[in-house]
């Protein structure tokens, strides 16, 4: 069974996501106990879409959080670089497009707002995909990131990190992924990447401003909310 290293070779990443693209909307529910609905729906919130928007939903998968985002009227378009996560999507009625998010096939300034969930963590160069974001959102537009992140109170930090990544996440992946060996990379990439401060700090080196964030369950995802200057 195909999995990824932490060198995150875009074509080693793309052979795995299309590996799990079958069961990937299920695993994600169990794998969180139901949370990923709560942080899509916080992840919309905090883009405040308006009737209109033009959005960008990177690394979308299977498009279940491009659905979700489109609640509010926003026209949006779900990008993936894994052709078998979009077409792991296909009944869901949103476009969508294949989409490396390093090498972004959009002119400048096409959208109002981008935002990538749980994926800037498999991008081989976060910092050069962040200025991909940068290039087609217009100025004054939005850019939101949820990703897995360092919970901040120090008894859960050890037992997330300690038991959840290292036993329960492979253990519930044996259970219910198509590729269980993958979520191993999960588990890996996730105690490899930066805490909130630091990724804040490289949001605003790409060329954002008004860089904050919201720590969600703990911490141990956070919401990364940035403007374009105008």
């Amino acid at each position: 069974m195909s999995r990824a290293d932490l060198d995150k070779d875009p074509h080693a990443v793309a052979r795995m996501f299309d590996g799990v693209a079958r069961r990937y909307d299920l695993t994600n529910t169990a794998l969180s106990g139901g949370l990923d609905r709560h942080w899509r729906a916080q992840t919309r919130r905090a883009l405040a879409l308006r009737p209109g928007d033009k959005v960008l939903d990177l690394a979308a998968g299977t498009a279940v959080s491009t659905v979700e985002l489109a609640r509010d009227g926003a026209w949006c378009v779900a990008g993936d670089f894994s052709l078998g996560m979009l077409r792991a999507g296909l009944h869901r009625d949103v476009p969508r497009a294949a989409a490396d998010a390093m090498h972004l096939p959009f002119a400048d300034g096409a959208f109002d707002a981008v935002t990538i969930s749980f994926g800037l963590r498999n991008v081989a160069d976060p910092d050069l995909g962040l200025r991909e974001m940068a290039r087609v959102t217009r100025p004054g537009g939005r850019l939101v990131v949820c990703e897995f992140s360092t919970p901040t109170v120090p008894s859960f930090r050890a037992l997330y990190q300690g038991v959840v990544l290292r036993h329960v996440l492979p253990a519930v992946a044996r259970t219910v992924a198509s590729n269980p060996e993958a979520y191993l990379y999960l588990a890996e990439s996730i105690r490899d990447w930066p805490a909130q401060p630091e990724l804040a700090e490289r949001i605003g080196a790409a060329g954002w401003d008004q860089v904050a964030w919201r720590n969600l369950t703990f911490g141990a995802v956070a919401l990364h909310r940035a403007v374009k200057p105008a």
